[in-house]
């Protein structure tokens, strides 16, 4: 019990701070004294997404706080495309100390490290490639994956535990392997309260908008195509809606904002957030359509690099983060979620046992359907 509360308490703590992140200023940082000059380089959605590219940022800001003579200059890859990501990277190369580079389509800018060994790099989401798209370590590339499947797994739970039309979902942006570790992860989380819980949720998936990967496998699910449309993150909400479904977990960046639309418009539809805190985004008058979120904590680890660059420190490395570190969770602090409290308790019971590493939810990583499952 002693160690459920510890972690049930840790939890809530990283919501706290990810929520006092929340609204930080997406300007340019300035200060008056010499310090590290840093470049964001983010997805089309920009820094200022209220998710993945903007808790990135939020890490850079609190480094900033601590070492006010650092500077960040965000830049907004417009296109998503792997080759322009790159060359996005590559045109300001010369101009940084460090470039923190938001997502899997940056995941080719090894060659333009090796080509400028004296520039730090910090990859979110994804490990270097070489020309053949084979994984390798670069020694100025800090590169970060997570675990999405272990927060993925949490917002699984809560969605089957909570809903009253016994239909669920998952929206995503794109096939990337981060996001169908979210969606493989909820899926796993709902079949897990199914057997464990008593509950009798049916996740619902749309063929039109089954995903694909980039390797051409079909992983199902409910894929946007974007991770910047609105409208057709919208549509694709009210089509799972239409069908009796009232829990939508979403990990589609700035599409994700339709999905939020559609679920105010309806009655007794709850959104489950992702990558960061998102319950402020969710008001509806006097309510909320916020469930809780799932957790990536990208600041944390994003601030504590660029420390290790400005103490000299920093090494190159692929780290796979996870709940070990508290790097995946959910939002469980009083106040920041809707979830009744037997569900809070359930799904940080569970959560426990993915610390502990007695349950591995399925993954793009380790090669497991939901199907297939085993931590039941």
């Amino acid at each position: 019990m002693k160690k459920f509360l510890i972690l049930l308490l840790s939890v809530s703590m990283i919501a706290t701070l990810l929520a006092g992140c929340r609204g930080a200023k997406t300007e340019e940082a300035t200060a008056t004294e010499e310090g590290l000059k840093i470049a964001i380089v983010s997805s089309p959605s920009g820094v200022d997404d209220g998710s993945f590219n903007q808790n990135n940022y939020e890490g850079i800001l609190a480094f900033i706080e601590a070492n006010p003579g650092a500077t960040v200059t965000p830049v907004k890859e417009e296109s998503g495309e792997v080759t322009a990501a790159v060359q996005a990277v590559a045109d300001i190369v010369a101009d940084y100390d460090v470039i923190v580079c938001c997502g899997f389509q940056f995941q080719g800018i090894s060659t333009v490290a090796q080509e400028n060994p004296d520039v730090n790099f910090i990859l979110v989401d994804a490990y270097p490639t070489d020309a053949e798209y084979n994984i390798i370590e670069v020694e100025n590339i800090y590169a970060m994956q997570f675990k999405e499947q272990e927060s993925g797994f949490c917002a699984g739970i809560a969605a089957a535990l909570e809903t009253k039309t016994g239909k669920v979902a998952v929206v995503n942006g794109i096939a990337f392997p981060t996001n169908v570790n979210y969606q493989y992860g909820f899926e796993s989380g709902v079949n897990y309260a199914n057997k464990n819980y008593g509950t009798t949720a049916e996740v619902v998936e749309l063929a039109s908008y089954s995903g694909t990967t980039n390797d051409g496998v079909n992983v199902g699910g409910n894929y946007v195509g974007d991770f910047n449309d609105e409208a057709t993150g919208k549509v694709v909400a009210e089509a799972l809606i239409g069908q009796g479904v009232d829990m939508i977990f979403v990990a589609a960046g700035a599409s994700g904002n339709g999905v939020l639309t559609a679920c105010k418009e309806a009655e007794g539809v709850f959104y489950l957030g992702c990558d960061v805190d998102q319950y402020d985004d969710g008001a509806k008058g006097d309510a909320n359509v916020i469930l809780t979120s799932a957790l990536k904590i990208m600041d944390m680890n994003v601030e504590a690099q660029l420390t290790k660059v400005a103490n000299g420190t920093f090494a190159g490395a692929n780290a796979l983060l996870g709940a070990d570190t508290y790097s995946t969770g959910f939002v469980s602090e009083e106040g920041r979620h809707q979830m009744q409290d037997d569900t809070v308790l359930k799904v940080a019971e569970a959560f426990e046992k993915v610390v502990a590493g007695e349950i591995v939810p399925a993954s793009n990583f380790n090669g497991m359907t939901p199907d297939a499952f085993t931590g039941l």
